[in-house]
């Protein structure tokens, strides 16, 4: 971001100017939206850990099997809490780096009422057994027409005021372009075309393809793109090399779309096919590494930032999570190292490193920052906001290198053939320490959620800062 653009003392920062480009009701909406999910995708998760310490407390009811709340677990995070977290900050930044609007404010609430609708059926149907059997996939296929039809808008009210934008455009517009088309067509790739058009291996393909675009084509820009904007706004500096920016940025879009087929190593899908995605994860670390010096370089001679400011601690720690999940990434994709890892709890591991450690993190990050602004009013206890990062991070931290650990034993335990039953054993006190860490995350939450409410019952601040930042 250029020095320029941290310029906020100009007539662009003035009371009427923000109102007329930022909709804060609909951001504060989306974060309310995303907080009750995270919190369903959490209760969740805690019937699958008491399932495999055998103390389930709804044993016996199909509804709530464990199978389903494992999927109503994942759905609800990606599509509950990541997605709605985005979009209500997309409605915060994308008009203040254009410094227009939104195509349409009305289309905007329509795509939050219809987004809720789809998030919420989606778990009706998963729970009543409609799912379809396709990893991160599983919305119900009568779902699908009407959530594919919520991308197109959202792309459309979102790119509209971006391709308006006149002379070269921030880093930051780059990513969210992207994620705007990437994301529909993803999710038509793994929603359609194995459902409808092919089967068996190609199928496998395709499917182990959306898989990972859906983290590496709709989060991964959107996130990053958040981060090229956050952080330089909170430190009062340009970004350390715009450059170093574009090539993450290029690299994300030649390398990760091939990554996906890493998820079915000695599989019957061909090979080359195989290689192919071991050899372009490996080059995602490399593209990743200049995106964290970049950032890191930014903070450069700033460190004490990560302890005085929350927000930026939030950041950066996601940042070094991301770096750990590339790296563990590049590792576990190698043949070698894939057959000692394949379906145990090391991949549970990663998941939990990357959809939490990163992107949940900077959600609650940027949550931290905008709830005082949008609220005209400070938090009503800072305390209780270290409460929650580091219940959350500590707690995510345990959780990570619990399951990674455990993983290794259970691959070990099964490499040596021993009964399938030792492996059990084997996997009890790492499920047990999981639960505790899953507590401490789960604490954090409700700390926060506790905060948030006690902010909004408070007095507001008029003087409060919701200044314009223009691009």
């Amino acid at each position: 971001m250029t020095d320029e653009a941290l310029q906020s003392d100009d007539a662009l920062s003035t009371p009427a100017t923000h109102a007329s480009l930022v909709d804060e009701k609909i951001v504060l909406a989306y974060f309310v939206a995303a907080l009750t999910f995270i919190s369903i995708s959490m209760l969740g998760g805690f019937l699958m850990a008491a399932q495999l310490l055998r103390h389930n407390p709804l044993n016996g009811i199909e509804i709530f099997s464990p199978g389903r709340w494992r999927m109503l677990h994942t759905n609800a995070i990606a599509y509950g809490f990541l997605a709605n977290g985005f979009l209500g900050l997309l409605h915060w930044v994308i008009p203040r780096l254009t410094l227009r609007p939104v195509l349409d404010r009305r289309l905007s609430w329509l795509i939050f009422a219809a987004w809720q609708v789809v998030v919420l059926a989606t778990a009706v149907g998963i729970l009543l057994g409609q799912a379809q059997g396709l990893e991160w996939g599983e919305t119900p296929t009568w779902i699908d027409p009407l959530a594919q039809l919520g991308l197109l808008l959202v792309a459309i009210n979102f790119m509209t005021p971006i391709i308006r934008v006149k002379g070269p455009m921030y880093v930051t517009l780059w990513y969210f372009l992207a994620a705007f088309v990437w994301t529909f067509l993803t999710y038509a790739m793994g929603n359609f075309v194995p459902e409808y058009f092919v089967s068996g291996t190609a199928a496998g393909a395709v499917g182990g393809l959306f898989i990972h675009d859906l983290v590496g084509l709709f989060v991964t820009p959107l996130g990053w793109g958040l981060m090229y904007y956050f952080v330089p706004i909170l430190l009062k500096k340009p970004i350390w090399s715009h450059g170093l920016s574009l090539v993450g940025f290029w690299g994300l879009a030649f390398f990760y779309p091939l990554n996906g087929i890493h998820h079915f190593l000695y599989t019957p899908i061909p090979m080359f096919l195989q290689y192919g995605a071991i050899i372009s994860t490996i080059a995602v670390e490399l593209v990743v590494t200049t995106v964290v010096i970049n950032f890191f370089g930014t903070i450069w001679g700033r460190g004490r930032e990560v302890l005085t400011n929350l927000p930026i601690r939030y950041f950066y720690t996601g940042m070094v999570f991301y770096f750990l999940t590339c790296l563990q990434c590049a590792m576990q994709t190698t043949l070698t190292f894939q057959a000692l890892i394949h379906f145990t709890d090391w991949v549970v591991g990663h998941a939990h490193l990357v959809m939490f450690g990163v992107f949940s993190m900077w959600i609650f990050g940027m949550m931290t920052y905008l709830i005082p602004l949008i609220l005209k009013r400070d938090w009503y206890s800072n305390k209780l906001c270290e409460y929650h990062y580091w219940l959350s991070a500590a707690g995510l931290a345990v959780m990570a290198a619990d399951l990674i650990l455990g993983g290794l034993f259970q691959g070990w335990s099964w490499s040596s053939l021993q009964p399938w039953d030792r492996s059990i054993d084997v996997s009890f006190p790492f499920w047990m320490i999981r639960i505790w860490a899953g507590l401490s995350m789960f604490g954090g939450l409700v700390v926060f959620l506790y905060n948030f409410y006690m902010t909004w019952r408070s007095e507001p601040e008029p003087a409060m800062d919701v200044a314009v930042v223009p691009a």
